[in-house]
């Protein structure tokens, strides 16, 4: 196996996994409840944020309704007037102050774990009530410690801790489907008893 696969399956192998697909299974609960996600990153990371919110809001594998899921920096007027304004730290936090709401969701992805608009990000979060979940390379980081949860991906390199945020982001969507599947067939279900 070549070496960068060997690294790959090892740092897969110590990921916590089985949080992110908690994280999926709770934000299909409150997405169908009319809550929005947010995403936001840098660079690769950025990729693997927009990633997340197309799943979310076209489909990933399976026929499901739409999710409100944005890509904080797929908003480029919004990102270069506010990085011209307020500098690049606030590209992300500003625009959370003005669409989050309490019980909105943000998923944090730095490699580093100490991006300072990522950061930034995390503390607005904190402050308004909106659930901060991170996904970053090795720890200790910044984010670790402002988010609400984190999964560190134990790899010394970028392109693996991308790799691995990529299948990550997957297993939450994964999750996703589930918990929307099942929630259908709970309503679906007691609906038609009661119609027969």
């Amino acid at each position: 196996m070549h070496t960068h696969l060997r690294r790959l399956s090892s740092a897969l192998d110590g990921t916590d996994a089985a949080r992110v697909e908690e994280w999926g299974a709770r934000a299909a609960r409150a997405l169908s409840d009319g809550q929005r996600l947010f995403a936001c990153g840098n660079g690769g990371s950025a990729a693997e944020a927009q990633h997340l919110t197309a799943e979310l809001t076209g489909r990933f594998e399976n026929e499901r309704a739409p999710l409100s899921a944005i890509a904080l920096h797929a908003e480029t007027s919004s990102v270069t007037a506010i990085a011209n304004d307020y500098g690049y730290r606030q590209v992300y936090a500003r625009q959370l102050r003005a669409h989050a709401r309490p019980g909105d969701l943000l998923v944090c992805m730095s490699t580093s774990g100490n991006s300072e608009n990522v950061v930034a990000a995390a503390k607005v979060a904190h402050e308004l009530g909106v659930t901060c979940w991170s996904m970053t390379g090795p720890g200790p980081s910044a984010l670790e410690s402002l988010s609400d949860e984190t999964v560190a991906v134990p790899a010394p390199s970028t392109s693996t801790v991308q790799e691995v945020h990529l299948a990550l982001v997957h297993v939450f969507c994964a999750a996703v489907d589930r918990e929307v599947a099942a929630r259908e067939h709970e309503v679906f279900v007691p609906a038609r008893r009661a119609a027969t």
